[in-house]
């Protein structure tokens, strides 16, 4: 699963107690279905993952090269 916020509309992350155990991250993005994101063992691993997310989000994006023709 890939969320992609854009920097105009930035993610909201809230984590959630799953009825079967475990926690989710529910990603909301403005203007976008929020997005769950499950199977994290505990609240901490959920957290852990929303930091990671946004360091990939803030990370600087790689150059596409084109083909000359």
């Amino acid at each position: 699963m890939s969320v992609m916020p854009t920097d105009i509309s930035p993610a909201d992350y809230r984590i959630v107690s799953r009825d079967g155990g475990g926690f989710g991250v529910e990603v909301s993005i403005e203007g976008t279905s929020p997005t769950m994101v499950t199977s994290f063992a505990t609240e901490s691993a959920a957290n852990d993952w929303i930091i990671a997310h946004k360091a990939r989000l803030a990370a600087p994006k790689p150059k596409r090269w084109r083909a000359r023709r």
